[in-house]
């Protein structure tokens, strides 16, 4: 932009200058006597514009700038200085970086792992990652690559290999079956190897096993269900039967309880029926009329009909 300001600058002061002249000169005449102070003039601005090694160039908001220095004994690593908004800087000696401060979303190409037991399983990483804003500089000494190329070199690395250390540790179907938590313990990874630069969240595997193993993980899936409702039957028979057996049981007490009022009943009434209540209980019956027929034991009758 600066060296565009300088030939800009130049082309305007030529210009100028040609208006100013154009009288002094015969146009017929002295053209090219006229016209060779401006074009030298625009020539020299060129030149300088060409060769100007100082660059102006503007920070992004929610950017950090890192302009370092590519001379001395240690070639940009000892040297280096944030910056913001518009930097001024010279090209030969110095270069401008730009690194976000805001979150960043990365999708890597697939990738193989192997999981406990042996097993393979293809992964395609997605994951939002963010610089540690005061750690820049010092990733940058030791990496010395724009954020770009950290991207698909170490922090894919560092993602990958995360990935793979966990996955070794989790048996293929308890992956499937727990996924949340198996990735939560692949960004716990993440974050303890990438911290002191960046931190990452919201990482998703993708993971997806082979043909052969999608069938077998399908099958053990299908089972465990099978068992489960099975399970499920058990307990609602044991429940009903243990229903019916709380039924029978009051059933029975009650029926104990019946025969054992009615027995008490007969008992009392017995105690109470002596041979004097029941003479008694004739008494109170009697109308005050005595049969026709009296007849003592062994007595018969002999009616005689005419």
């Amino acid at each position: 932009m600066i060296s565009s300001n300088i030939f800009l600058v130049f082309l305007i002061f030529s210009i100028g200058m040609l208006f100013a002249t154009r009288k002094r000169y015969n146009l017929k005449v002295e053209l090219l006597k006229w016209l060779t102070t401006p074009l030298l003039i625009l020539a020299i601005g060129g030149l300088i514009a060409l060769v100007n090694p100082f660059s102006l160039e503007r920070v992004d908001a929610g950017h950090i700038g890192l302009k370092v220095n590519l001379t001395g004994n240690e070639r940009g690593v000892s040297e280096y200085t944030y910056k913001t908004g518009w930097v001024v800087f010279n090209s030969w000696t110095e270069k401008l970086y730009e690194f976000p401060t805001f979150q960043q979303h990365i999708d890597y190409n697939a990738q193989v792992v192997i999981t406990k037991g042996g097993f393979s399983a293809e992964i395609k990483p997605s994951f939002n990652y963010a610089l540690v804003p005061n750690a820049v500089g010092d990733m940058f000494q030791n990496l010395r690559l724009p954020i770009k190329e950290v991207e698909q070199g170490w922090l894919k690395t560092a993602i990958v290999g995360s990935v793979n250390d966990v996955a070794n540790k989790w048996a293929v179907d308890s992956i499937f079956n727990y996924r949340e938590l198996f990735e939560s313990s692949i960004v716990l990874e993440c974050n303890k190897r990438i911290s002191k630069w960046f931190t990452v969240s919201q990482l998703r595997t993708n993971i997806t096993p082979p043909p052969a193993l999608q069938s077998a993980i399908e099958a053990k899936t299908k089972a465990l269900q099978e068992v489960q409702v099975a399970e499920n039957q058990k307990q609602v028979a044991i429940a009903d039967a243990m229903r019916k057996i709380a039924i029978a049981r009051g059933d029975s007490a009650q029926t104990v309880i019946e025969a054992s009022g009615e027995a008490e009943a007969i008992k009392r009434k017995q105690l109470t029926l002596s041979n004097l209540y029941i003479e008694y209980l004739k008494i109170q019956k009697w109308d005050g009329k005595n049969p026709t027929t009296v007849l003592g034991n062994n007595a018969s009758t002999m009616v005689n009909v005419k």
